[in-house]
């Protein structure tokens, strides 16, 4: 090969993504399974407790959840330039607006567009399950766009963490079991916690991550109020509640034999628990953010499982 060929080659390899794969870059895909998870365990549960699954009704579900997220996130990195909080010292991944790929504007408009195909998708919804689909709908929309919108966004706040867990939680489990089942179970919202905690811990060990960058910038993060060793506490405590909750899950009429499974994923939890009290603020968090996140998919897809064997 030539130098001239490998030069061109190495240009390419450098050169900015366009198109969908600069708004799949957007989107922050490997967020996306926090949203498909609760979704997903929601039906289990009503399929455990002897409802018919609806595979167009999950798929829809499944559609609005991913697009609340991705629009979600995509508000969030135009709103995070805008205010300034993106700059070059950032230690997160790629941001497409702070990067230049994309304006403010354009994100602004695309994270509208997953708002709006999650409200189409949210009419067929309603139409199939009632007003309290329509209700846990607009509450979603209007939680997505307050995470970073508005004067007093939570992601700028103590209580993005408790965001996370009651919409990537409680809310999802419960009403994707009410979509099949078209009842309220204890169960739900127990099992919607235990997947709310490790969700919120993956948002946990960002803000611990821009610890430092947060306060310069004014942002009182439950990391910020926190400070590092709590914080790091906090993650701990996040991570092993889920199997906390199992001991008392079986209260609520979901027994052991579903919810064995589940336990296979406490060792990995542990590690990361433990991890992470000795892991220093910076870049090797980028890390364990993906692993938090991959240990709340195991978990999920655990306790699916066992819902719908057993």
């Amino acid at each position: 090969m030539s130098g001239r060929s490998g030069s061109r080659l190495a240009d390419a390899s450098h050169r900015p993504p366009g198109g969908l794969a600069l708004w799949w870059l957007a989107i922050r895909p490997r967020t996306l399974s926090l949203a498909a998870v609760p979704v997903g365990v929601g039906s289990a549960l009503a399929v455990h407790q002897g409802a018919a699954f609806d595979g167009l009704a999950f798929l829809v579900a499944l559609a609005c959840a991913l697009a609340i997220q991705a629009g979600t996130n995509l508000f969030n990195d135009a709103g995070d330039f805008l205010r300034g909080n993106d700059g070059p010292t950032r230690l997160g991944p790629l941001r497409v607006t702070a990067a230049g790929l994309a304006t403010a504007g354009q994100v602004r408009r695309a994270a509208a567009l997953c708002f709006g195909l999650a409200l189409v998708g949210g009419v067929f919804l309603v139409i199939h399950a009632g007003w309290p689909i329509l209700a846990i709908g607009l509450a979603s929309l209007a939680a997505g766009w307050a995470y970073s919108g508005g004067p007093r966004p939570l992601s700028h706040s103590a209580w993005g963490e408790v965001f996370v867990m009651l919409f990537f939680g409680l809310v999802a489990v419960a009403g994707s079991h009410f979509l099949h089942s078209g009842a309220w179970l204890v169960a739900a919202p127990l099992l919607g916690l235990l997947l709310g905690t490790p969700a919120a811990a993956v948002l946990l060990v960002n803000n611990v991550r821009d610890l430092e960058a947060d306060r310069l910038a004014g942002r009182r993060t439950l990391a910020a109020v926190l400070g590092l060793a709590r914080s790091r506490r906090a993650y701990a405590l996040l991570m092993l509640a889920p199997f906390v909750l199992l001991a008392i899950v079986p209260t609520a009429g979901v027994h052991w034999p579903a919810l064995l499974p589940s336990l296979l994923v406490a060792p990995q939890c542990v590690a990361l628990a433990r991890d992470f009290q000795r892991m220093p603020p910076g870049t090797a968090m980028n890390g364990q953010l993906a692993r938090t996140a991959r240990a709340q998919l195991l978990l999920g897809a655990a306790l699916g499982l066992g819902l719908v064997l057993a």
